[in-house]
């Protein structure tokens, strides 16, 4: 096991408990190459820890592990794996201010969004630990009568996972969960910006009882050729990736040569909806929680504020209030509601999309410029008469910035909506249950939010239409998408 022998001025955390060397067979190791990748800060742009560096050798060596372990863990009796997965469980939650404190060290949210998301992440294990033991197969009898129809679902093989920056827990769990509840192993592959939290569950799943090889975690500089590397491998059958649509295309024509099952999370482009006859409090409330959580860096945050005329202006000040009165700071720090962006980066777009917006004519009501101090801070904003045709309603801010427009009509809002090649999540405010769920049924989007400012739920089948993915995550579907359909013709009597 490597680690950086280290603790953080600014939180006391000591990284010397966390693993950075690679994890495969159950082993820790350097990566082949004998190189390093600095994990930052970014609350305050300082290197915290180095992990290993995997070369395509390295990702070879993981796919063997998962193989070795395959037949094995897919013999294992549904209730064994449900037991061990709800061990994982317990153990995030035991862990779950350690784990906390970690996200926030490298990925820079809020404490508070922190625990929020180690909670969540636990609940997929929980959630998938009941879900081994009832991946229920069918029987019937063929029309014809000739014979009986069993369907079955086995475990797809092994399954390479492909994880983002921005959730370093949820994001993993989600896929590990549902692939090992189906009897599936894994290599997964963290973003590198975030590696710490993949590694120290690596280390609590092992303590957990999940054999060795089941569970295998790489980080790697070279992304591009070590994925590829393993999607050209016929041991491989499943891709499982949360990222940006643009490296989403890119992974489907990788997994075309050898036709590997995907499932994909991607970008979105989320319209928030609110209708003259909404509750006020009630969306201002569900505002900040889909605008504002994790800082906007998520693909469930709203992204494009459709507010209809008659309630426009008091919406657009009230929440330039509660915005502007956040605090902002480093994740760690317990009086912190949001942090530093993931790096310089994401500021500099962000500012330049505010620019855009501002040069057509929108106006800055709180924020609107970076934050000069140490570490990558951008104001929480609200920008309102936003342009139809500003950059920022086009694509995904990620960042802490609500651009808010005005509407008149149903069919105008529902058609702004939809003029996106994104899909992923919706929200719509509205006293009119009817009206609700009308446009509700209109907008094409995987989910929606019908007064509420969060939809995501282990329970819940997770995903997005058009070009925000395919598959989906979470509930029964979750398992599903690790699982082979076998149909076995049989007659007997």
């Amino acid at each position: 096991m490597t680690t950086m022998h280290k603790t953080t001025p600014q939180t006391g955390f000591d990284l010397a408990a966390v693993p950075t060397g690679l994890f495969i067979g159950g082993t820790w190791r350097p990566g082949s190459t004998g190189q390093r990748i600095d994990v930052i800060d970014p609350s305050t742009g300082a290197a915290i820890a180095a992990v290993a560096d995997a070369s395509v050798e390295d990702a070879m060596v993981a796919v063997q592990a998962a193989t070795d372990a395959g037949t094995g863990w897919a013999a294992t009796a549904p209730r064994k794996r449900s037991e061990i997965l709800r061990r994982c469980f317990e153990l995030m939650v035991e862990r779950k201010d350690m784990l906390a404190q970690l996200i926030s060290l490298e990925n820079g949210k809020a404490l508070s969004d922190a625990q929020g998301e180690v909670a969540y992440a636990a609940e997929f294990f929980r959630w998938f630990a009941e879900e081994a033991v009832r991946l229920n197969g069918e029987i019937s009898t063929a029309p014809s009568g000739a014979n009986k129809i069993i369907v079955q679902h086995q475990p797809i093989g092994v399954a390479v996972l492909v994880t983002p920056w921005n959730f370093p827990a949820a994001m993993a769990t989600r896929k590990i969960a549902p692939a090992l509840a189906a009897g599936c192993t894994c290599v997964l592959k963290p973003a590198t910006e975030t590696p710490l939290t993949a590694y120290a569950l690596a280390a609590l799943f092992a303590e957990a009882g999940v054999p060795d090889g089941v569970v295998n975690v790489i980080t790697t500089g070279r992304s591009g050729p070590v994925v590829s590397a393993m999607l050209h491998d016929p041991r491989v059958r499943k891709l499982s990736f949360t990222g940006s649509t643009e490296v989403g295309r890119r992974l489907l024509h990788e997994a075309a040569d050898t036709v590997i099952s995907c499932s994909m999370e991607l970008g979105g482009n989320a319209p928030f909806i609110v209708f003259d006859d909404a509750d006020l409090d009630a969306a201002i409330e569900g505002a900040m929680i889909a605008k504002m959580r994790n800082g906007g860096e998520a693909c469930t945050a709203a992204n494009r504020f459709y507010v209809q005329g008659g309630i426009a202006e008091a919406f657009s000040q009230r929440l330039a209030e509660r915005m502007g009165a956040m605090q902002v700071g480093p994740g760690y720090e317990a009086a912190t509601q949001c942090g530093p962006l993931i790096n310089q980066g994401a500021v500099d777009r962000i500012a330049g999309l505010i620019d855009d917006a501002s040069s057509r004519g929108a106006k800055v009501l709180t924020g609107g410029r970076p934050l000069d101090r140490q570490g990558f801070y951008f104001p929480p904003t609200v920008i309102a008469g936003v342009a139809g045709d500003a950059t920022i309603m086009q694509e995904e801010i990620f960042g802490p910035v609500a651009a808010i427009a005005t509407f008149a009509s149903e069919d105008e809002v529902i058609a702004a909506a939809n003029a996106t090649e994104y899909g992923l999540i919706a929200y719509v405010y509205t006293r009119d249950l009817a009206r609700g769920l009308r446009v509700s049924e209109r907008l094409e989007s995987g989910m929606v939010g019908l007064n509420r400012g969060i939809v995501s739920d282990p329970a819940a089948p997770f995903g997005g239409v058009k070009q925000s993915g395919l598959g989906r995550e979470g509930a029964h579907h979750g398992i599903l998408e690790f699982c082979e359909t076998k149909y076995i013709a049989v007659s007997w009597g």
